[in-house]
């Protein structure tokens, strides 16, 4: 088995082959990272609900509800994209956090005071590493 490296990409890209494949729950490795991440992608509402389990190695697994749309079946996420890469870091200032399609999505950005939306981060005027965009 082989160590992950870029463990932000391989839970945006669970998430999306969850999705792509219509699943109802999605199950990822925890870190502590991935469940602040999972609780701000509830909060905004593009997941249906998430549940944190340990396992007998520690590590805990995260399991995460998909939320589809009941009458179009369509995901309520319709993009994830990988931002800042283990290769190529992307920072940005209080000020020049990224609003993502005019605020219809959220970037989530890793601060000094914790992982939060850009939202979040232009209110409390803190800037830091983009993670990801969801919309």
């Amino acid at each position: 088995m082989s160590a992950i490296t870029d463990t932000v990409a391989d839970y945006l890209t669970r998430i999306r082959n969850g999705i792509m494949a219509k699943h109802r729950i999605v199950e990822i490795p925890a870190s502590n990272l991935k469940k602040r991440m999972t609780e701000i992608l509830y909060e905004q509402g593009y997941i249906f609900r998430y549940k944190f389990e340990d396992t007998p190695n520690n590590q805990g697994v995260i399991k995460i509800a998909l939320k589809y749309d009941p009458a179009t079946k369509q995901s309520a996420i319709t993009k994830l994209i990988r931002y800042s890469k283990p290769g190529l870091r992307k920072y940005s200032g209080a000020s020049d956090v990224p609003r993502v399609i005019n605020g219809l999505g959220i970037a989530i950005v890793s601060t000094s005071r914790g992982v939060m939306t850009d939202k979040q981060a232009r209110e409390q005027k803190v800037g830091g590493e983009v993670l990801c965009m969801v919309y």
